[in-house]
């Protein structure tokens, strides 16, 4: 019998990497997977996929905007629509896009539920609004 963390897949980690002790890929799954996902669906734009020309969410299209509650507004909403579209395994509960520390950051928060065992999770992306600050990762 099929688990239900195993509904959620497994598949190359993100970022894709070599595993060192394999000689192969590394390879995540589970809630990690989904998280991963989470990640790539926030931080591609639409149009940089070939085959999906509407894959992502599209955040770059705020950049060099001002961090005001319209701008967080805005992108509260393209948050919510990318990910109902593109990630089947979870219910979107809450986003909220806030502003950071530094007037330039933008911290969102994605509260979700598993479809596939009803486990509560969430995932917190930094998104700067201008250069000049490190590209983070999961």
């Amino acid at each position: 019998m099929i688990g239900p963390l195993q509904l959620l897949g497994t598949g190359w980690n993100f970022p894709v990497a070599p595993d060192p002790r394999a000689g192969g890929l590394l390879y995540t799954g589970g809630p990690d997977k989904v998280r991963q996902s989470i990640w790539i669906i926030l931080d591609t734009e639409p149009g940089e996929r070939l085959m999906r020309p509407t894959f992502g969410c599209g955040l770059r299209r705020y950049l060099m905007k001002p961090n005001t509650p319209a701008t967080r507004a805005l992108i509260q909403n393209d948050v919510e629509t990318g990910l109902s579209l593109w990630e089947p395994r979870i219910v979107v509960q809450t986003v909220s896009v806030d502003a950071g520390g530094d007037p330039s950051l933008v911290i969102i928060q994605v509260s979700y539920i598993h479809t596939a065992d009803r486990r509560a999770d969430s995932i917190i992306y930094p998104f700067y609004l201008q250069g000049g600050a490190a590209d983070a990762t999961p």
